[in-house]
């Protein structure tokens, strides 16, 4: 019998140690989603730092954001010179651009799922 007892606490604790490591690891997993969520937030933050700067100072910046400011200034002029020869091309072949009119669908509610009926099987005979 003392083998089944010693048997038994060492599954015992070897359960005990899964659960453990299990929230280990799912306190771990936690902290990470956390951390993402964070530096996404930061991303943002640096994104509006950098239009707000670009904004403000874009024209005559300093020295250590000179190149940057003039990498914005030239894809802002790229992105003008091609949208207009896009509208050129839409003129010149009477294409309407479809990307631009948004597409409303609706989408229909979820019907509620009802529950399957059970088998023949299992009905009750009825009482008479």
């Amino acid at each position: 019998m003392a083998f089944f007892d010693a048997f038994k606490d060492k599954a015992m604790d070897l359960a005990q140690t899964g659960v453990a490591k299990s929230k280990q690891l799912a306190e771990l997993a936690k902290l990470k989603a956390a951390n993402l969520s964070e530096e996404d937030e930061m991303k943002k933050a640096y994104i509006e730092i950098g239009k707000l700067y670009y904004a403000e100072r874009g024209m005559a910046p300093e020295a250590a954001f000179a190149a940057l400011c003039e990498k914005v200034t030239a894809a802002k002029v790229n992105i003008e010179e091609n949208k207009a020869k896009i509208e050129a091309l839409k003129q010149e072949s009477g294409v309407a651009d479809e990307a631009e009119e948004p597409v409303i669908t609706e989408v229909p509610p979820e019907e509620p799922v009802t529950p399957p009926a059970p088998p023949a099987d299992d009905v009750p005979p009825e009482e008479q």
